[in-house]
C-alpha cells in the first residue's frame, strides 16, 4: 500500500481543491468567465480524484484471502487509471466544451477583478499543494540517489510503483498551468478588447488536462497490466543466488509489482545434482532469509529447483504465511 506520508500529500491537495472549487464557481457565477467555470471544474475534478486515491489506499491495505490469494495491491493503480479518465473526460472535456461553446458566442467577462483576485488566490493555495506533493516526490529521489541510482523527474515518475505521490504532482501541475492561463485569458480578453480569449484560454485548460490525464493513463496502464521489479533489484537478486554454494545455473528471475511495496519473486534455478533433497530445501530457506532482508517488499518467493540434468527437485515457496516446501 502506499506510505503514511503519500496519504499527506493527497488529503492536502483534496482540502485545498475542495475550498477553491467552491471559490472558482462562484467567481465564474459572478463573472460569467468560461475559463473560471473551467478552472472550477477542474478543481471539483481534482477534489474527486483525491477521494479515489484515498479509498484506492485503503481498498489496497486489504488482506490477502481466498479469492484474492495475492492480496488486493493492484487496486490502488486500478482507481488511479480511473483517475485519469475522470480528468480526461470531465475536466478536459467540460473545459473544451464550454471553451468552443464561448468562442462561437463570446461574451464579455463582467467584474473581472473578481477573477483576479479568485486566480491569485488559488495560485497561491495550488503552489502549497505543489510544493508538498514534490517535495515527497523529491524524497523518493533522494532515496534512489541513496543507493547510488541517480534518476530524473520523467526516469522517476516512469520507475515509480507508487502512483499516488505523482498523479497529485501531474495534477497539481496541470492545476497551476490552468490558473496561469485562465488569468492571461481573461487579462488579455479585457484588456484587449477581444471576450473571445476567454473561450480560447478553456480551450487551452482543456488540452493541458488532456494532455495530463494521458500521461496519467499511460502510467497507470503500466503498473495495472503488471510492471517487474527495478533492473537494479532483480540484477541483485541474481547476485545473491549466484553466491550461493549448489547453484549452478540461474534459469529465470521473474518479478512483478502487486503493489507499491509488493513484489512477487519467481525463481528457476539449477542445483547440483550432488545436493540431497534436505540440502536443497536448506539452500531454498536460505535465499529467501537472504533476499527478504535485503529487499523487504519482495512479499511472496516461489523457488522452482532443478538438478543439473534438467529434473524437477524440488519446489520451494514462501510468503507472508508461508513455510518452504
Amino acid at each position: 500500500m502506499a506510505s503514511s506520508s503519500s496519504k499527506h500529500v493527497i488529503y492536502a491537495a483534496l482540502g485545498g481543491n475542495f475550498l477553491i472549487a467552491i471559490t472558482k464557481f462562484v467567481a465564474s457565477f459572478m463573472t460569467g468567465s468560461s475559463a473560471m467555470l473551467s478552472e472550477a471544474v477542474h478543481s471539483m475534478v481534482d477534489t474527486g480524484n483525491q477521494g479515489l486515491l484515498l479509498y484506492g489506499i485503503k481498498r489496497s491495505a486489504q488482506p490477502a484471502d481466498e479469492k484474492h490469494p495475492f492480496g488486493y495491491g493492484m487496486e490502488l493503480y486500478f482507481w488511479t487509471f480511473v483517475v485519469a479518465i475522470l480528468i480526461f473526460g470531465l475536466g478536459a472535456g467540460v473545459s473544451i466544451f464550454e471553451g468552443i461553446k464561448k468562442i462561437q458566442h463570446p461574451e464579455v467577462v463582467t467584474d473581472a477583478f473578481v477573477n483576479y483576485i479568485v486566480l491569485s488566490v488559488a495560485l497561491v493555495f495550488e503552489a502549497g499543494a505543489w510544493y508538498i506533493a514534490f517535495k515527497e516526490f523529491r524524497s523518493g529521489q533522494e532515496r534512489q540517489e541513496r543507493k547510488g541510482l541517480k534518476r530524473g523527474i520523467l526516469q522517476t515518475v516512469r520507475e515509480s510503483k507508487d502512483p499516488t505521490v505523482f498523479t497529485v504532482l501531474f495534477e497539481d501541475t496541470a492545476a497551476m498551468l490552468g490558473l496561469i492561463v485562465a488569468f492571461a485569458g481573461i487579462w488579455f480578453g479585457e484588456h484587449l478588447g477581444m471576450p473571445i480569449l476567454d473561450g480560447v484560454a478553456s480551450v487551452a485548460i482543456g488540452m493541458i488536462l488532456a494532455l495530463t490525464a494521458t500521461l496519467l493513463a499511460y502510467e497507470s496502464k503500466g503498473l495495472l497490466v503488471g510492471e517487474g521489479a527495478a533492473q537494479e533489484v532483480v540484477s541483485t537478486i541474481r547476485e545473491i543466488v549466484g553466491q550461493e554454494s549448489g547453484v549452478i545455473a540461474i534459469n529465470e528471475v521473474l518479478t512483478m509489482h502487486m503493489g507499491p511495496e509488493d513484489i512477487l519473486l519467481n525463481l528457476s534455478i539449477d542445483f547440483s545434482d550432488n545436493l540431497s533433497s534436505p540440502e536443497v530445501e536448506a539452500t531454498i530457506s536460505a535465499l529467501e532469509s537472504r533476499i527478504k532482508g535485503k529487499f523487504p517488499q519482495i512479499r511472496r518467493i516461489f523457488i522452482e529447483a532443478q538438478s543439473i540434468a534438467g529434473h524437477h527437485r524440488d519446489l520451494g515457496v514462501s510468503g507472508p504465511d508461508t513455510e518452504n516446501l
